[in-house]
């Protein structure tokens, strides 16, 4: 540690291992998301047996486990996270599980069986889940009182950097798997991976590199003020999960659904699991939108918080799941409606997201405890895994014996929507009596 830096130095400029992050981000997401793109698909359409022939799964065991894999992968975190802050410090976790991140791609690359499927996923979880909250808290840990200004700038470009990844591989790697098949469409994610490894690694010169606190950590997490800061912030992300339970159903619901519209636009016909490149290519274009002018704007009329701007998000996030039960009820008459009308789902989703998602991420940052930074972003991604498991759980609930579901067309998406409105009333009266803070890392002295 000692050619490293370990605290930020005095500067008004944006730090420069940021840029490292924000290419490593790129990457690691657009191997991350054009695997989960193409995930469901693959489940339902391409998964081989040993012996050679077609063993696909069912919509709802697809469903099922999608959303198993995601909640995995974000539960993993709070490992991740001590193994960060108290032992082997945010740089060498990132690395360490990086590689096994890539290893988990190169099994999907290599087998197409069921095996090869649950040996690629439970390294890709252990890998892609360990690195997040190192990789989000590193992000802050690079700025002190000099430059905490920019802070909330480089919270943004990281997420930019989440949705151009995302986007070019939600729109890529589908049409991969069709052209040239599974091992191609989840060989090249694999290749963005070992290129999202190499970056971190140049970057080791130019980042912060917090020492981890070693025994000591315990006593910070189970002190008194890391008890109360977790209790108080636990709540908060147990009412955002069910924002998760919505948002990531993008992945699974509304790819089968949108195998039932008609996907034409400007005369090409767009593959299912392509239509989610709209949210990340949204999110390119709102948060400047948001940053620049919404949120000066609203300021003229009152103080935009980070817990408004969450409320805001919250509620925000039903009204997606009345579009596409809409879409569901036209589909169960035989009619075949426009794929436009999933769009406008998609782009009130990410309103919500703009809103929720990236101000809850900054927020995270700055209320933990100085040595708990990636603990506290791990809790922030355990709310992901509770709402996918929720979801998880829902669809294996509402199958009957004879196949058959409880919770049929429409029906199952105004479930959702009612579901995220009560949760977004509760959340509101919560953050009305909370008292935010904002902590950052010291700087060195001159």
């Amino acid at each position: 540690m000692a050619s490293y830096k370990t605290a930020p130095s005095p500067s008004s400029r944006m730090p420069d291992g940021i840029p490292y992050i924000i290419v490593n981000d790129i990457a690691e997401r657009f191997s991350f998301y054009g695997m989960k793109a193409i995930l469901v698909v693959f489940m339902t359409q391409y998964l081989m047996s040993t012996d050679g022939q077609l063993a696909t799964m069912s919509r709802a065991d697809a469903t099922s486990y999608f959303h198993l894999f995601v909640s995995t992968t974000y539960f993993l975190p709070i490992i991740g996270a001590v193994i960060a802050d108290a032992y082997w410090g945010k740089y060498r976790t990132v690395i360490l599980l990086s590689v096994v991140y890539c290893a988990g791609h190169f099994a999907l690359f290599l087998d197409d069986t069921r095996a090869g499927l649950f040996l690629g996923l439970t390294l890709i979880a252990i890998g892609s889940g360990g690195i997040k909250p190192s990789v989000a808290s590193n992000v802050g840990d690079q700025f002190g009182k000099s430059n905490e200004h920019l802070l909330s700038r480089a919270f943004s470009w990281y997420y930019l950097g989440i949705n151009i990844g995302s986007s070019l591989s939600s729109l890529l790697i589908p049409w991969l798997l069709k052209a040239y098949g599974p091992a191609v469409a989840f060989g090249v994610p694999g290749l963005f991976m070992l290129a999202a490894t190499v970056t971190f690694w140049m970057g080791r010169h130019h980042f912060v590199h917090l020492p981890p606190a070693g025994k000591s950590y315990l006593k910070d997490v189970f002190g008194s003020d890391g008890k109360r800061v977790a209790g108080r912030l636990l709540v908060i992300y147990v009412l955002v999960a069910a924002f998760w339970s919505l948002f990531d159903q993008m992945g699974s619901t509304w790819v089968l659904q949108a195998m039932q519209m008609d996907r034409t636009i400007l005369g090409y016909e767009l593959l299912p699991a392509q239509i989610q490149a709209m949210n990340p290519f949204l999110i390119i274009v709102l948060i400047p939108i948001f940053s620049y002018y919404v949120y000066p704007l609203m300021n003229r009329y009152f103080d935009v918080t980070s817990g408004r701007k969450m409320c805001m998000g919250m509620f925000l996030a039903a009204s997606p799941f009345l579009v596409t039960a809409w879409c569901e009820s036209q589909i169960q008459l035989g009619n075949t409606p426009h794929i436009s009308w999933q769009l406008l789902a998609y782009f009130l989703m990410t309103l919500a997201e703009v809103l929720l998602v990236v101000t809850c991420m900054e927020f995270s940052y700055t209320q933990a405890p100085k040595r708990m930074k990636s603990l506290v972003m791990a809790l922030f991604y355990l709310s992901i895994s509770a709402g996918n498991l929720f979801t998880a759980l829902v669809n294996q609930v509402i199958q009957n014996p004879d196949g058959t579901t409880k919770l049929v067309g429409a029906s199952y998406h105004l479930f959702f929507a009612g579901f995220m409105g009560i949760v977004a009333l509760i959340f509101a009266v919560y953050m009305r009596f909370y008292q935010e803070q904002h902590i950052i890392q010291e700087e060195s002295k001159p």
